[in-house]
């Protein structure tokens, strides 16, 4: 065990107060590394839930993870732990194992629900864990279907998607730097517990629920048409740049040499675009010399190197201050490129403005915006946002208040450096 409290004693607090959202009574243990499981526990957690998190004495493997604070400290850890109790435990002792089994088994209507992705058999796999609470539900998400390692970097290539993702003509592959997979997952784990918990309220039985990183990629593609596009047409579909693939959008400089993105993927959108860029008389030109309706959206994705040079001078001809009101009053599709830190200065939606943030200084590294949920139930008021934990903070509440440990139990585990 890792953390003693300043007096020495658990404080069974139960981080002083429980949350009163939409999941409050519920508790969830979560053993999980990188994005896509700690990301489920969050949401949880977001939600009310009482989550707890153990890793191996010093940290697990994400515990210095980029991105980091100006003190070294990961505020990738940070970010995808928040709201959480932590207990950090000797994992190599048998008695570390053990301690880890009785967290994950331990009784309660609205416990035995357990996420990871790092299961380990012969002790934290479903048939070990079952023989000591026999509703267990376990959600576990793998690389693969086959068990092998994944992460987002890896499946996108293997998928295809680099290959039509990036600018026009060119022939290197792109990855992206948002980890898509990762984060559908990690809310397909979120969907999959609620599910097989609902299953267990009405018929008394846990299970063991598991799905791969790899197949939620492959699902969502197939979803999309993406993989019956490829199976049925000769053309494959190559890079197209900031283009909206299918229909019209695309980027433009502007007078000020700032871009912006604009989007005609609808009717109304397409409409509106037309008509406040004032260039109705040569789309209809367009249309006409290539005898097609600009009206359909595949039309315009056909047509869309002609479009743009038409919309082209319009853009060219202005800073982005002369149309900016022009175009919210019209309720166009539109936004400016900003880097993040440029978007953090200037836009309130990623600012305390907005009911989502708060305003956190956290320890050990500093003060700046973090997210709560963003979902908002009429019945449950939203959560402000709760940092996370330090490693191994909750060891003795969760060691008094999960497994039952006395105050002289937990003492001797901590002279044993369990």
């Amino acid at each position: 065990c890792a953390w003693r409290s300043a007096s020495g004693h658990a404080s069974h607090s139960r981080m002083g107060g429980r949350l009163m959202g939409i999941l409050s009574g519920m508790r969830v243990v979560e053993g999980s590394a990188f994005v896509a499981v700690p990301l489920a526990g969050m949401t949880l957690a977001q939600m009310g839930a009482d989550v707890n998190r153990f890793d191996r004495l010093g940290g697990g493997l994400d515990a210095k993870r980029w991105p980091l604070a100006p003190s070294g400290r990961s505020l990738f850890w940070a970010g995808l732990n928040k709201g959480k109790r932590s207990i950090a435990v000797d994992m190599k002792s048998e008695e570390g194992r053990e301690l880890i089994t009785r967290i994950i088994t331990a009784p309660g209507e609205d416990a035995g629900l357990f996420l990871t992705n790092l299961r380990v058999r012969g002790w934290m796999d479903y048939e070990t864990l079952t023989q000591f609470r026999k509703d267990l539900i376990m959600v576990t998400l793998t690389g693969d279907r086959h068990g092998n390692p994944a992460v987002d970097y890896s499946v996108n290539p293997a998928l295809g998607v680099p290959e039509i993702t990036g600018a026009e003509g060119s022939t290197d592959p792109v990855a992206h730097a948002v980890p898509a997979w990762d984060l559908l997952a990690g809310n397909l784990c979120v969907s999959s517990l609620l599910a097989a918990e609902r299953h267990r309220l009405r018929n008394g039985v846990g299970q063991d629920v598991e799905l791969s990183l790899k197949d939620v990629a492959a699902a969502a593609l197939g979803h999309l048409g993406m993989i019956g596009d490829a199976a049925l047409n000769d053309a494959p579909r190559t890079k197209a740049g900031n283009a909206l693939y299918g229909a019209y959008g695309q980027d433009f400089v502007c007078k000020d040499g700032e871009r912006v993105m604009v989007i005609g993927l609808t009717d109304r959108q397409w409409r509106g675009l037309v008509k406040i860029t004032d260039t109705g008389a040569q789309m209809d030109a367009l249309a006409k010399r290539m005898k097609r309706d600009l009206m359909q959206e595949g039309a315009r994705w056909e047509l869309r190197h002609e479009i743009t040079e038409i919309l082209k001078p319009w853009f060219a001809a202005r800073p982005i201050a002369a149309f900016e009101e022009a175009f919210k009053a019209a309720g166009l599709t539109w936004s400016q490129f900003r880097s993040l830190k440029a978007a953090l200065a200037e836009d309130q939606d990623l600012s305390a403005e907005n009911p989502m943030f708060t305003d956190l200084h956290q320890t050990g590294l500093g003060r700046f915006p973090v997210p709560s949920s963003p979902v908002s139930f009429s019945e449950h008021p939203r959560e402000a946002a709760r940092p996370a934990p330090q490693l191994g903070m909750h060891t003795e509440e969760i060691l008094g208040d999960v497994v039952g440990m006395d105050d002289r139990e937990i003492s001797r585990l901590f002279d044993r450096g369990i």
